[in-house]
């Protein structure tokens, strides 16, 4: 039998902005960016019970909430405050699935003998991160990752549950289908008309009589019904692409004024792909245009980089031939079949020396760790005030 823990920090943005600023404790707070065009990134549990979650529009959350206090997301918090999360969960087990930058699995199966019960260990990691990092978070335990994900839920806020193997059934019974992985809103709707509302009811079908009406799909929902899931924690899932974007305060009109930005997205994106070790040959471009279509591009490169400039000339290049003129709302630049760098293979001659471009971007890498990243800035950006920062989200992959 597994072991599974769902750890799950509690209004992870919120929390970091209320610890780091005393004012803000014990008060609704919302972090989001611009009123009318950005969206909630995060809202404390003081002001959901006006309305107000993640992913809203702000100009929604702001007419629902408006005593709240808006602070601006300071990412590079965020994922300071999640590397110290992982470490303390790397006390514990190697088995560990992220899923984002505050959440995870944690296989402690193997664990047990050395820290204790399963429900020991998410007590203990709970309070490490208490008393280390000043914030909450919730756990989950089960043999499952499913219904540990189910229990961390149910544990919220600052809690934890434990679901035996003998209670799963049972605990899932009594909530609703659309709790289920895989269960939207049109899943959720054709269950509903079929006269099931609950996990029990769904556990109490026969299963052809689901796969009639939701083919393959069925039998999945029904063996998590029954508390099925034999999907194991996977450690350290490799990264399918690097990237960045940047929503607009005002839509832009005009490859002048995009220039800059596509030109900060791809250093951004060269410098995390020299952080964690990667190359990649595929260069994506992303334009949301004022009416909220949006449009993707790609280009191969002929040799896999991890250099800002030949991102941004191929990024550029894609820019100029899709450009329609409109407005803009959004633009991103990302970067996909990544693999590692390989080691250079001596010769009998001596090697050729790095290209200039390598040790240009080392050596602002090694300003910017020391002195930020925005330090030192290239012409065009400083020219439109642009930087090629780090400050938008990254999650775990």
């Amino acid at each position: 039998m597994r072991a599974i823990i769902h750890v799950d920090m509690d209004a992870f943005y919120a929390s970091v902005e209320q610890r780091d600023n005393p004012s803000l404790r014990g008060k609704p707070v919302i972090v989001g960016g611009h009123a009318q065009r950005g969206v909630v990134v995060a809202a404390s549990y003081e002001v959901r019970p006006f309305g107000v979650r993640s992913a809203m529009p702000m100009a929604r959350a702001v007419k629902m909430a408006p005593q709240a206090i808006v602070v601006p997301p300071r990412f590079s918090a965020y994922a300071e405050a999640s590397e110290q999360v992982f470490a303390i969960f790397e006390r514990y087990t190697p088995l560990i699935e992220p899923l984002s930058l505050d959440e995870a699995f944690l296989d402690v199966t193997a664990s047990a003998g050395l820290f204790g019960s399963p429900a020991e260990i998410a007590r203990r990691i709970r309070q490490e991160i208490a008393a280390e990092l000043s914030l909450p978070a919730s756990a989950g335990i089960a043999p499952v990752k499913f219904v540990a994900k189910i229990a961390s839920d149910l544990a919220k806020p600052n809690g934890q549950r434990e679901i035996l193997a003998e209670e799963m059934v049972s605990v899932l019974a009594k909530l609703p289908v659309s709790r289920l992985w895989g269960v939207g809103p049109k899943t959720e709707e054709v269950l509903t008309r079929a006269g099931l509302k609950t996990i029990g009811d769904v556990a109490a079908r026969d299963v052809a009589w689901l796969e009639d009406r939701l083919g393959s799909q069925g039998r999945h929902l029904w063996e998590l019904s029954q508390g099925h899931d034999p999907r194991e924690v996977v450690p350290d899932r490799a990264a399918k692409s690097v990237g960045a974007e940047d929503t607009f305060e005002e839509d832009l009109r005009g490859l002048d004024l995009l220039r800059p930005h596509i030109h900060a997205q791809a250093l951004r994106v060269g410098r995390r792909l020299r952080k964690a070790g990667v190359k990649g040959r595929v260069v994506q471009l992303k334009v949301k245009f004022a009416d909220f279509t949006v449009i993707t591009r790609r280009t191969t490169l002929s040799t896999p980089t991890d250099d800002g400039q030949a991102l941004y000339r191929a990024a550029l290049d894609l820019l100029e031939r899709a450009h329609e003129g409109k407005p803009v709302r959004l633009t991103g630049v990302s970067v996909q079949a990544l693999g590692e760098q390989e080691p250079q293979q001596l010769g009998l001659f001596s090697a050729p020396p790095p290209p200039r471009s390598a040790k240009l971007n080392a050596a602002l890498d090694r300003i910017a760790e020391r002195f930020g990243t925005k330090a030192i800035t290239t012409a065009d950006l400083a020219e439109s005030g642009g930087t090629a920062n780090d400050e938008d989200p990254w999650e775990r992959p």
